[in-house]
């Protein structure tokens, strides 16, 4: 039993070392998104992959068989992170939705600015992506985007806001139970399209919903967030012949 953990344990110290031995990239300069694909062999699919992410949404197909994404939503604590490359807030167990049939979990909600994906050429503000994960390891991310207005500032990410930790590294537990629907637009009509994560490693097979009502957050949102990240994003890629859908 002692020589089983120890080997356990070796593997999971040198399964840590493999991860902190990866390359560092960024958004910006000689680490940024033009080169992520040739500073570590692990990141290969950054620059060859044909299923990358994020794309410009233009000429959508509509499949009325698509049916609405089933939300299952609860408020809960969330723990928010500053990366040292954007803003992650990570959320307890308990959320789900149910898109094409299959069930995922709410992971965590990544923020952008400016906006990941563009329609017909145009960005927004920010995103909001929420990564969800199946039982069985498959990923489907939702993609919020967001544009600034004169109005009231969005109820949701003022209470995120309140607790974004300045430094890099850093976290803050959120005591507040959170109501993360309110980063959801009313009308719930997507495209969607396989992709990939939008960063490194950028593993693909990745099922993207993304809103086509955008989000109104306040002038003063998003100056809190510009502020910390002033471009946090990956440029278009390549659709490579995918096909993106509409639901309506």
């Amino acid at each position: 039993m002692r020589l089983f953990a120890t080997v356990a344990l070796l593997l999971g110290f040198s399964a840590v070392c493999a991860a902190q031995n990866n390359a560092y990239w960024n958004y910006t300069g000689h680490t940024g998104p033009l080169v992520w694909g040739k500073l570590d062999p692990a990141y290969e699919a950054c620059s060859k992959g044909h299923q990358q992410s994020p794309v410009d949404i233009r000429g959508a197909h509509l499949n009325t068989a698509l049916a609405p994404i089933e939300f299952h939503y609860i408020a809960g604590p969330v723990t928010v992170e500053n990366t040292g490359r954007g803003i992650v807030a990570h959320v307890d167990p308990g959320s789900t939705i149910v898109a094409n049939g299959v069930r995922y979990e709410l992971v965590d909600l990544e923020f952008h600015h400016p906006s990941e994906h563009g329609v017909k050429g145009k960005l927004t503000d920010m995103e909001v992506d929420l990564v969800h994960r199946s039982a069985d390891g498959k990923v489907a991310i939702l993609a919020v985007r967001m544009s600034e207005i004169a109005g009231d500032p969005n109820a949701t990410l003022a209470t995120l806001w309140a607790h974004l930790p300045a430094k890099s590294g850093a976290t803050e537990k959120i005591p507040d139970m959170v109501n993360l629907g309110g980063l959801l637009p009313g009308d719930r009509g997507y495209w969607t399209y396989t992709g990939s994560a939008l960063t490194p490693p950028c593993a693909e097979d990745v099922q993207w919903f993304v809103f086509e009502q955008a989000l109104s957050i306040s002038r003063d949102q998003l100056r809190v967030f510009s502020d910390l990240y002033r471009m946090n994003t990956r440029p278009f890629q390549d659709l490579h012949g995918r096909r993106i859908e509409a639901n309506e």
